[in-house]
């Protein structure tokens, strides 16, 4: 059974940094797309970044020039450091496969929160 478990999050002012990390259990895990979305209050789930096994990465237009998502294959470990934070990126971030439809079980997330 594939598990994900998230760290890092934190509150930080606007223009600030955090860096998540997910730490992936599981058969073939590392064969995976891996991803971290994200649900602020009052809204639906949306992707972040996701990033293959090979490296190749996608980012949300919102996330583009200020998220970078990166991964450990070798340590079934994933990181996304967020950098120039923004209030809108206040949200429980998670770390699961890409694409969701082929998500795990959700677990808790990590709160990120932007606030002055």
């Amino acid at each position: 059974q594939v598990q994900f478990v998230e760290s890092g999050g934190g509150s930080v002012q606007p223009g600030g940094s955090l860096r998540l990390s997910c730490a992936a259990s599981g058969n073939l895990v590392s064969l995976f797309p891996m991803a971290w979305y994200r649900q602020a209050p009052g809204q639906q789930r949306e992707l972040a970044a996701s990033i293959t096994s090979g490296g190749n990465t996608l980012y949300a237009d919102s996330a583009k020039g200020r998220f970078t998502i990166s991964r450990d294959n070798a340590k079934n470990t994933a990181v996304l450091q967020m950098n120039s934070l923004k209030p809108e990126d206040t949200a429980v971030y998670y770390c699961n496969r890409y694409p969701a439809r082929f998500a795990a079980y959700w677990g808790q997330g990590t709160q990120v929160t932007v606030s002055s």
